[in-house]
């Protein structure tokens, strides 16, 4: 017999409903409640620190708790910084440091996983470098500032200086991770009768993107600490150079102005390199 056409109606309704996600229960849904005050109340109470060590550092160099010559305080540090972006001078800095920033990391990057690389694919290579890369990290870079400006010049010297600082924990971190490699697809690969090349390529590098991510993040801000240190040596313009001058003449307040700017620029690339990091995880779960 032929359904009418309400019947029809609510067998169609009893299957959407069927077919529907089920709604979330009260207990997930007051745990998201919670989640979301936590994170508030984080972000929160980190603006709330951040105004209250301004205010203190303000009110201290404004009644000469502090030596106001020698610390600054924020308005002055404002002052400054408006002064540096009326004149242009102020971009000029950042955009030099910046670049050479970004130039030093990506350098090192390349070259420490591509050494990392070459130490895996060749182990006795590996042992033979093996003491002269622990003592190549442990040695005090800013040690080789003067020879490097020597070697390279005043403007080269700042990469050189940059590089030696962050490659070496790329390849530490690197090639330890691809050592690391979990065991039992090193051995399913090698029963399948893949060259040392070929599980490289298909098991140790897509099993440490977690590691070169890590690296990533730890070498920008080393990369920034070779540049200024280079900029302090030889530069005649960057934030470094302007940390170095101001301290000659005593102002202050651009040198806390140029510290605050090479905070905000860690954050910024730590923030790139953290959201490149959200975005591959996410194509990684969707791909799963």
């Amino acid at each position: 017999m032929p359904l009418t056409n309400g019947a029809s109606t609510a067998a169609l309704e009893q299957a959407s409903a069927a077919s529907a996600a089920p709604s979330p229960s009260p207990a997930y849904l007051q745990w998201k409640r919670h989640q979301r005050m936590r994170v508030w109340s984080i972000r929160m109470t980190q603006f709330l620190l951040l105004v209250a060590f301004l205010f203190l550092w303000e009110v201290s160099a404004r009644s000469h708790w502090v030596n106001p010559m020698l610390t600054s305080y924020p308005t002055a540090v404002w002052t400054s910084f408006a002064q540096t972006v009326a004149d242009g001078s102020l971009w000029q800095h950042v955009w030099i440091t910046l670049i050479e920033t970004v130039a030093s990391f990506t350098i090192s990057m390349v070259l420490g996983v591509l050494i990392a690389i070459v130490l895996w694919l060749s182990p006795f290579l590996d042992r033979v470098l093996d003491p002269f890369l622990v003592v190549g990290n442990a040695l005090p870079k800013i040690a080789l500032v003067p020879i490097f400006y020597i070697w390279l010049g005043p403007q080269w010297s700042i990469y050189g200086i940059a590089v030696a600082i962050s490659v070496f924990i790329t390849i530490l971190m690197a090639y330890t991770g691809f050592c690391q490699t979990d065991p039992n697809k090193l051995k399913l690969a090698r029963t399948f009768g893949a060259s040392r090349l070929q599980t490289l390529q298909k098991v140790v590098l897509p099993s440490n993107l977690m590691t070169i991510i890590a690296a990533l993040k730890a070498n920008i801000g080393l990369a920034l600490v070779g540049v200024i240190v280079g900029e302090f040596q030889s530069s005649k313009a960057g934030l470094g150079y302007m940390i170095q001058y101001g301290s000659q003449i005593f102002k202050m307040d651009m040198v806390m102005m140029a510290i605050v700017i090479l905070g905000i620029i860690s954050l910024a690339l730590y923030s790139l390199i953290q959201f490149a990091e959200n975005a591959i995880m996410k194509t990684r779960r969707g791909a799963v």
